[in-house]
């Protein structure tokens, strides 16, 4: 018989035996996991990881997934055994998983055994199995490590040392993740509509070798390629490189939205790090056919376009709505339901073909074209300075609802179009007994009402009309007149709060620096904070409305404003990829952020058909006054945009026609002559400016520098004179690919940017003749020397002593570009007549600054 000490020893090596063979994690051909049992489970060596059985998180359901889970908290799942199939891999409370004899890894339901999901891997030589320390379960046999694993299939997440390749892609319900040739990150609904691009360059048609991507335990999406020097940093979560005990992955939602997630071990919660898509209501699908998506206190909410719709399931939003009276079985012949401030998304493919007609029509146009065209159901007339119509013809519409989206929408569908209620209205019981009180009590209620609303008006006129408030109201009430898109009001509390403070600083200019905030509708913004206005409070408001009323697509746009005391604020669209100079003037070490020549030309061109809008199609001409690659953003495909317009207006009224040299607001490098002369201020102005930054897309250096290279000149100076010997090359920015450069556009460039640089404003060509060059339209010929005029001076006179008149010393027009002969011809030949031409371009200019600042 054994000895008590005998029996306690036998206990311990069999207990060291058991937790040694956990600690290998080798999971042999047999294996099983069970549904049934909640201490079932196979764990890494290290505990970190485990696979087991988990409830659906969301609540739904009663089903059960086997998953691999981190530390063992089943709202951090990072791999769901058929996650990527129809069903999502559900079973029931009575599911196996069992890794077979054959060696198929197998998911089947225990009351039916029908099958669930399977790894396809029998006949394989598969031997046995193992969870790794990374979270990566793996099937394999004596001789090959990795038959088949979860890194290689993966459902919705990536982790840490998971290389994801173009050859794979994570699934969540409608959406999808891959990875481009190109290196770009792509997300698509139904495998069709792209709702996001971005990465390397989302311009980018050539190819990489061998991309992937991964995320560093840091915190950091890199992709790698043989191609690349080094790897290239994507994303970075906001708790990138923090210290802990914690885990950083990437997850695609169910909701579109591919994120960065961190969760702490020991923590059991999971909190989300960053978006790829800012604005959820931008995810194509996300409240299903016919919905659409708007904000509220909360965040993104689901509603149907109005009560002529119903949910396609009242306790999920999301699933979309359809429409009462189908259109088919309809007794008329339709009509449409007009939505302000909405826009039904529109993203490649969808944009071509037969999904979506686009046409360049007006509001009206665009709302008749749909209603008498059979396939059409909705349409949306765009206010973006483009004057595009989208006409949707396909089953599936995604709609997006917003104050700051001034553009409107239309549904086709059957009778009247009844409007949904007010968000605060009250319920149906009430309504109907409002209409069961005799007429005569209603007409007495409201005369009662609108007498003392009278009454209590008038008294506090009387009492504050003097007040400086009242102006304030009055003013409000004038913008809304004046502007029938006025722009979003804010305090100076909500705009404190959007940007934590004024903490996070994006760049500061003439005007006031810039922050970085996020509104109350998840919206992102740049918010500038002006100083030096000189206005009162309904001059600033005006003026505020005639910016929010200028719409193009090469404009940074206007959300809002905030007027309050002292405080004047302007709320703008946030641009992703911040300012042009970044990029233009970026040190060989940042050459990640180097822009190829076709990205250059296109917001070279991009920029002059803005700065054309605010010259020639606006309703009031409105001049820049300071045009440099710090004015120019690019958004997130790198499209130019011009920031600060009519903001020249707003420091100095008073003397905006003529500047002093003490009231200069420009920047060094990009002023015109007549700037420092105090002559008048026009449109062309702005065209010597923008003569200054198209040399410095080309070229990739400031204007104004000096140096060795270009024998101690200015450098547009230097560049003439290259070009006049007919070595243009030595212009170009030596950091482009040679292999990426079309000449003609170079050339094009180059002798547009000289032409816009001449001293005399009469010899520079108007904006709208600017883009005709650079597209090719009209034939350039070669500009004049581009004289060199001192700060301080103009045309070569200096400016000690008296102002200079203003038009003394204007001469005759010199040539310029002629669309029919390559000969040189007078830009403004057919606005100067007559036989003295210094009194005509005096004329012109006068003429000019009048209609600029009328």
């Amino acid at each position: 018989m054994m000895s008590y000490s005998q029996v306690f020893l036998l206990f311990v090596i069999i207990k060291i035996a058991n937790l040694a063979s956990v600690l290998a994690a080798d999971i042999q051909l047999g294996g099983t996991l069970s549904a049934s049992d909640p201490n079932s489970k196979w764990a890494s060596p290290d505990s970190t990881f485990s696979f087991t059985f988990i409830n659906d998180t969301s609540g739904a359901s009663s089903a059960k997934f086997a998953a691999i889970v981190y530390d063992n908290n089943p709202g951090v799942a990072i791999w769901v055994a058929g996650g990527a199939s129809p069903n999502g891999g559900a079973a029931d409370s009575t599911a196996t998983l069992r890794l077979m004899p054959n060696g198929n890894l197998e998911l089947r339901n225990g009351s039916s055994n029908s099958l669930v999901w399977e790894s396809s891997t029998s006949g394989r030589g598969v031997t046995s199995a193992s969870l790794d320390n990374s979270g990566n379960f793996v099937l394999k046999n004596a001789t090959v490590a990795n038959i088949w694993s979860t890194f290689r299939n993966p459902t919705d997440t990536i982790v840490p040392t998971q290389n994801f390749t173009v050859n794979e892609a994570l699934i969540n319900g409608m959406y999808n993740f891959s990875l481009q040739r190109n290196g770009n990150l792509t997300l698509y609904w139904n495998n069709t509509i792209m709702y996001y691009n971005a990465g390397l360059n989302s311009s980018a048609s050539s190819n990489l070798s061998l991309p992937s991507l991964s995320i560093l335990p840091i915190g950091i999406i890199q992709l790698f390629d043989p191609q690349l020097s080094s790897p290239l940093n994507l994303a970075y979560s906001s708790d990138y490189a923090e210290s802990g005990n914690r885990l950083r992955f990437v997850k695609l939602d169910n909701d579109g939205n591919l994120r960065i997630y961190s969760s702490d071990r020991g923590s059991g919660t999971k909190s989300v790090k960053w978006s790829a898509v800012s604005d959820q209501c931008l995810v194509f699908g996300y409240c299903g056919n016919m919905g659409v998506c708007s904000y509220n206190e909360t965040g993104p909410t689901c509603g149907c376009p109005s009560q002529n719709f119903e949910l396609v399931d009242a306790k999920d939003p999301r699933k979309g709505c359809k429409i009462k009276v189908d259109l088919q079985n309809c007794q008329t012949n339709g009509t449409m339901l007009e939505l302000d401030h909405t826009v039904l998304l529109t993203y490649p493919p969808e944009s071509k073909g037969d999904n979506t007609q686009v046409f360049s029509t007006g509001f009206q146009a665009c709302r008749s074209n749909c209603l008498s065209t059979a396939p059409c159901l909705g349409s949306t007339s765009l206010a973006d300075g483009t004057g595009f119509c989208y006409q949707k013809t396909t089953n599936f519409i995604s709609g997006y609802q917003s104050p700051a989206i001034p553009s409107t929408s239309f549904f086709k569908i059957c009778g009247q179009p009844e409007p949904n209620p007010p968000a605060n209205s009250g319920s149906v019981l009430e309504k109907n007994s409002w209409r069961l009180k005799p007429w005569i009590v209603v007409v007495v209620v409201l005369v009662t009402i609108l007498g003392l609303i009278l009454l209590e008006v008038s008294l506090w006129w009387w009492c504050f009309r003097d007040s400086p408030k009242f102006g304030g109201l009055s003013a409000q009430y004038a913008l809304l007149e004046y502007a029938s898109g006025a722009p979003v009001q804010f305090s100076y509390k909500e705009l404190q709060r959007a940007t934590k403070g004024f903490k996070d600083k994006l760049g500061e200019g003439g005007f006031g620096a810039v922050y970085k905030g996020v509104l109350a509708n998840r919206t992102v913004a740049a918010v500038k904070q002006l100083e030096g206005i000189e206005q009162g409070e309904k001059q600033f408001r005006m003026e505020v409305a005639t910016i929010s009323s200028t719409h193009h697509l090469n404009l940074v746009r206007l959300i809002g404003f905030c007027s309050e005391g002292r405080h004047r604020l302007l709320v703008y669209e946030f641009m992703k990829n911040g300012s042009l100079d970044k990029f233009l003037f970026s040190s060989e070490e940042q050459s990640q952020k180097m822009l190829n020549w076709e990205t250059r030309y296109n917001i070279a061109l991009g920029t002059a058909r803005g700065i054309t809008y605010l010259h020639e199609e606006c309703r009031d001409c409105i001049v820049h006054c300071d045009i440099k690659p710090e004015n120019i953003l690019l958004d997130e495909n790198y499209n130019a945009k011009v920031s600060d317009f009519g903001l020249a207006k707003l420091i100095n009224p008073k003397d905006h026609r003529y500047r002093t040299l003490t009231s200069v607001r420009g920047t060094r490098g990009y002023l015109a002559p007549e700037w420092l002369a105090n002559l008048p201020i026009t449109s062309k102005s702005d065209i010597y400016s923008y003569g200054m930054v198209l040399l410095e897309i080309v070229s990739g250096r400031r204007n104004f520098d000096v140096s060795a290279e270009t024998n101690n000149k200015k450098f547009s100076i230097w560049a003439y004179e290259e070009f006049d010997k007919g070595n243009a090359v030595a212009i170009i920015d030596p950091k482009l690919s040679r292999n990426g450069i079309d000449m003609e556009q170079v050339m094009r460039a180059i002798k547009v940017s000289f032409w816009c640089i001449q001293e005399q404003p009469s010899q520079r060509p108007v904006m709208g003749k600017v883009v005709q060059m650079l597209e090719g339209i009209t034939e350039i010929g070669k500009p004049p020397v581009p004289k060199s005029a001192p700060e301080g001076s103009i045309f070569g006179s200096s400016m000690t002593g008296s102002n200079i008149s203003a038009f003394s010393t204007m001469a005759a027009s010199a040539p310029v570009p002629s669309s029919t002969s390559s000969a040189q011809t007078p830009p403004v030949s057919s606005l100067v007549s007559g036989k003295n031409p210094e009194k005509a371009s005096s004329a012109l200019i006068q003429s000019e600054t009048d209609n600029a600042l009328q």
